[in-house]
């Protein structure tokens, strides 16, 4: 049986306050001790993305991520910024550049990365919003990246456009 916090939304966690509106929502981690709000419109919100390279596959455990990325001015931590840990790596798919991920330290739960060659810029997980709806309408991927990597069952996503390698914004162009 699913239990409901008080703006409707399912409870899959272990936090019921999860909450949205027409300009922001939040994130949290599984546990609950970490919570972001972040943007759903432009400048703020840049791009949502399905990403099948094998950075991902690895640092998310599974065969692809879906991927919100935001101007990082534009998010904010709610709390349990201080229960974050970072895991840095240097040797990325496209670059040996850094690329840094950061994790509940209670719960694992991935809540997003930042990398060098994306200066201002922060890679949400799409999973970590509370607002499950979202998913399927305001932060439906507009793109996917890295497709010659895509696992063989995975099909292609109606409608997002599909790069080969990472996606730049001209490939995302008039896309809403």
């Amino acid at each position: 049986m699913s239990s409901f916090n008080d703006q409707g939304f399912p409870v899959v966690h272990l936090s019921d306050d999860g909450w949205s509106n027409e300009d922001e929502a939040t994130a949290t981690c599984f546990c609950g001790a970490v919570q972001l709000v972040l943007p759903l419109q432009k400048p703020g919100l840049i791009n949502r993305h399905i990403c099948h390279c094998t950075d991902c596959r690895k640092i998310g455990s599974a065969f692809y991520q879906s991927n919100i990325t935001v101007l990082s001015t534009h998010l904010k931590h709610t709390r349990g910024s201080e229960n974050l840990t970072t895991f840095s790596e240097t040797k990325t798919i496209r670059a040996s550049t850094s690329m840094e991920n950061d994790f509940c330290k209670t719960c694992g739960t991935l809540m997003y990365r930042r990398g060098e060659r994306f200066p201002g810029l922060t890679i949400l997980r799409t999973g970590t919003v509370d607002d499950l709806g979202l998913a399927e309408g305001r932060l439906r991927p507009q793109v996917e990246q890295f497709i010659e990597r895509r696992v063989g069952w995975s099909k292609p996503i109606e409608g997002a456009a599909q790069v080969v390698g990472m996606h730049g914004p001209e490939d995302i162009e008039g896309i809403p």
